[in-house]
């Protein structure tokens, strides 16, 4: 691993604990209630992911939280600034991780094969 990569998720582990700890601060307890399930920076570190746990929010609340997130970013990268002492906190997209969702139902379709099969 090169100092870049040593950098970079050296730089994913702190957002990992800000983030969240941002969204606690804040006055919105809707926020309160989402968990951070990973972050992933660009290259460049100008960009960062944030991975939400779905949970059991229905598209509308997701829809809804990933609203009131895009207005609670500034907040949130502030909040990131402050806490580091950093010059620049890359710009926060927000979006639900459906891979967990995804890799259930393709387990579920191998264990229908594997029944149908015998």
């Amino acid at each position: 691993m090169t100092e870049a990569q040593i950098k970079l998720k050296r730089t994913e582990s702190i957002l990992l604990q800000l983030v969240p700890e941002a969204l606690g601060a804040l006055n919105d307890k809707r926020l309160h209630e989402l968990n951070v399930l990973e972050v992933k920076c660009s290259r460049g570190k100008s960009d960062a992911k944030v991975y939400l746990d779905p949970g059991s929010f229905s598209d509308e609340d997701k829809k809804l939280y990933l609203g009131l997130l895009k207005k609670a970013r500034p907040i949130i990268e502030d909040h990131c600034l402050k806490d580091q002492g950093w010059y620049r906190c890359p710009k926060f997209t927000f979006e639900f991780d459906e891979q967990l969702k995804q890799s259930q139902n393709i387990e579920e379709l191998f264990k229908k094969i594997a029944k149908d099969s015998e």
